[in-house]
């Protein structure tokens, strides 16, 4: 069984093909919806690839001041790409930028309640990067599992408004 920070798994043969539970075997995951995909980049001005590929713009960009970020929302169809863009050198996006290049930063997924999924992953043993929820874009509210609780990728749940 993969890694499983959550202790969820099922035993072999159980869920997936694999013996992994699927969704509709952990409480509060029925339902789940990739919100987003965010890619850190230097410059929103990096968003010719994926103009490129049939990805438009959909409404302005947009200042996201509490986590330092300039945001760009890219969408085709029903996926939604985020470009981030540092404001300065002392944000975690321009730290990201530094350690590791343009790429890949979280994914995004939805959450009807955000309050209440943060209660339910804490009372798992999840930690989040910051104690309380935050502004994101949109006056959505955000909150980011740290990556050591979700095997390295960071992962932010968010609520629309």
């Amino acid at each position: 069984m993969t890694h499983d920070p959550a202790g969820l798994g099922s035993p072999a043969g159980v869920g997936s093909p694999a013996g992994e539970p699927t969704p509709a075997a952990i409480p509060g995951l029925e339902g789940l919806t990739l919100d987003h995909v965010a890619i850190a980049v230097p410059s929103l001005e990096e968003a010719g690839p994926f103009l490129a590929l049939g990805l438009r713009p959909d409404g302005p960009d947009e200042v996201v001041a509490s986590q330092g970020v300039r945001v760009r929302l890219l969408r085709a169809g029903g996926a939604a790409i985020e470009l981030l863009a540092p404001l300065g050198d002392d944000t975690p996006v321009a730290r990201f930028l530094e350690r590791r290049g343009p790429g890949l930063h979280h994914l995004a997924f939805r959450v009807a309640d955000l309050d209440a999924e943060i209660a339910r992953l804490r009372s798992l043993g999840a930690s989040f990067v910051d104690p309380e929820p935050r502004p994101g874009r949109g006056g959505s509210r955000v909150a980011f599992l740290h990556p050591r609780w979700t095997g390295g990728v960071l992962v932010e749940l968010v609520a629309h408004a």
